[in-house]
């Protein structure tokens, strides 16, 4: 094979650039992390444009499909836009009103009740005589009403100074209000000029890449695109599915707060594996307030809940559609959990089933085998 001195100086170059990005990691990291942060608005608003845009394409679908009207054509994009928003912004201001205002009054509740619940468990431990006298004694002096306030003002003074606080605060909630408002206004042009930027991704494609790998990159970018677009529709149909029995079997069951944590479990079911856990934690946590016994209850449907929907529910909605087995869903939640949290929660399981189907898809190719040598006639 003959070697040409461009490839080897590219190759050297590329060498180069390695070692001095090994050598100099941190001052790198450092400009890496400081572009990320500029194109964060950009980013975010990739990402809100990929999830508004599959509820905007079933409105597309739907708004007068068939109809020839040059009013309807104009302004079909447009309103399919405004729709996709209204229905989102709906579907959060409804999970909003059920959830926050029940926190907040149960927590009221938890912080009223704790005293007196305080004492009982100190007569329930006194009655029992497995203590010492003297330790009895100072457990009836303490005040736990003035004592809780105290742990509150400690905390709350703790934080630091009023103006500090303040400040930062304020910095804070502009700069994400300043990074939300970008974002959105980034989506809404990638949502109205989506057409445009397909062809020109296209064109930049074609005029840079050879064919080959064009079209390994179009397979790479519709697989990927397949694997989020199922996962986001399964996971949120799953979610509505689970919130909604859990609401009607709180009901059956008189279980107090029932819309309330309904809408809680399906909000934490969009995160695999572990959300309605966290959901479930969080509405046995407010159900205690009121009644520690069916809090028990409660516990125990949720359970029964998660093993029906676990085993009939998802495999039916998410499992078949993803084709990603269970071991590696785990595995994609962990790592990506333990990498950035909830968000790398979200985006592990589509990710690991994309990379999953393009490897199995690789694995299954049949292999170029060469060509059997001609017989050749026997030496004599």
């Amino acid at each position: 094979m003959k070697v040409e001195w461009k490839t080897c100086l590219r190759v050297g170059i590329s060498i180069f650039v390695l070692y001095l990005c090994i050598l100099y990691w941190r001052n790198v990291a450092g400009v890496l992390g400081a572009v990320l942060g500029a194109a964060a608005p950009l980013l975010i608003g990739c990402g809100i444009a990929y999830v508004v845009n599959i509820l905007m394409s079933f409105y597309e679908r739907h708004w007068f499909p068939r109809s020839a009207s040059a009013l309807v054509c104009r302004t079909r994009r447009v309103t399919c836009l405004v729709l996709s928003a209204v229905t989102l912004l709906a579907v959060l201001a409804l999970v909003i009103v059920l959830i926050v205002p029940q926190l907040v009054l149960c927590v009221q509740l938890l912080l009223a009740e704790l005293p007196g619940a305080l004492n009982a468990l100190v007569d329930f431990v006194e009655s029992l005589h497995i203590l010492p006298e003297d330790i009895i004694k100072f457990l009836d002096s303490i005040n736990w009403q003035s004592r809780l306030t105290q742990i509150i003002n400690a905390v709350l003074s703790g934080i630091g100074d009023v103006a500090g606080v303040a400040v930062g605060v304020v910095s804070s909630i502009f700069s994400g209000i300043v990074t939300a408002f970008l974002s959105i206004i980034f989506a809404i042009y990638l949502l109205l000029g989506k057409d445009n930027l397909r062809r020109q991704f296209h064109r930049l494609a074609g005029h840079y890449l050879r064919p080959a790998w064009q079209e390994k990159l179009m397979y790479v970018l519709r697989v990927l695109d397949n694997s989020f677009h199922r996962y986001i529709v399964g996971q949120c149909t799953e979610a509505v599915i689970l919130g909604m029995l859990c609401a009607l079997g709180m009901l059956v069951l008189q279980l107090p707060y029932a819309p309330m944590v309904g809408a809680l479990i399906a909000f934490t079911a969009l995160i695999p594996v572990a959300g309605a856990y966290i959901g479930g934690f969080v509405g046995a946590f407010m159900i205690f307030t009121a009644s520690p016994f069916k809090a028990v209850v409660f516990v125990v449907f949720l359970v029964i809940l998660q093993q029906l929907e676990g085993n009939i529910i998802y495999p039916r909605v998410v499992g078949s559609s993803m084709g990603l087995p269970g071991i590696w869903v785990l595995a994609a939640v962990t790592v990506g959990g333990g990498i950035m949290g909830i968000f790398g929660m979200l985006l592990s399981v589509p990710v690991a089933a994309a990379v999953y189907q393009l490897v199995k898809a690789d694995m299954n190719r049949p292999a170029v085998r060469p060509a059997a040598p001609e017989a050749q006639p026997p030496i004599v």
